[in-house]
């Protein structure tokens, strides 16, 4: 079975976006949008999407390069920009420009990507 492109792509996204967030949170924060340093609970968050964001995209790159179903990885990824979208629209009117076009912006096309990639038949997931 053929590795599945589009997973390896996304996967390989998300796999460097948790990584760089474990590295140095700080500066990926501010890639995201916010350019304030956050506090210590905010920094725990950061790192903690990090591990997640790297385990769902290391999953699906594996699943990618073993030729396996990949759909259920995709609907993980949408499902954590899903959650993501649902936290920041409760302090969206808090939020910078750059936070909501950013942060927010990136949410939502990551849904669209998770569902896509969820929703491909087997044969196209190839």
């Amino acid at each position: 079975m053929a590795a599945d492109r589009a997973a390896l792509v996304a996967g390989g996204i998300r796999l460097a976006s948790g990584i760089s967030f474990l590295v140095d949170p700080l500066r990926a924060n501010r890639l995201w949008g916010d350019p304030d340093e956050p506090p210590p609970t905010a920094r725990l968050l950061l790192r903690s999407m990090g591990y997640r964001d790297a385990l769902i995209g290391g999953m699906l790159l594996a699943a990618a390069l073993r030729g396996q179903d990949t759909r259920g990885w995709f609907l993980a990824s949408g499902g954590a920009d899903a959650s993501d979208l649902l936290g920041g629209l409760s302090v969206h009117e808090r939020m910078r420009r750059s936070q909501k076009l950013i942060g927010l912006g990136g949410a939502v096309v990551g849904i669209g990507v998770g569902l896509w990639g969820a929703t491909r038949s087997p044969r196209t997931a190839t």
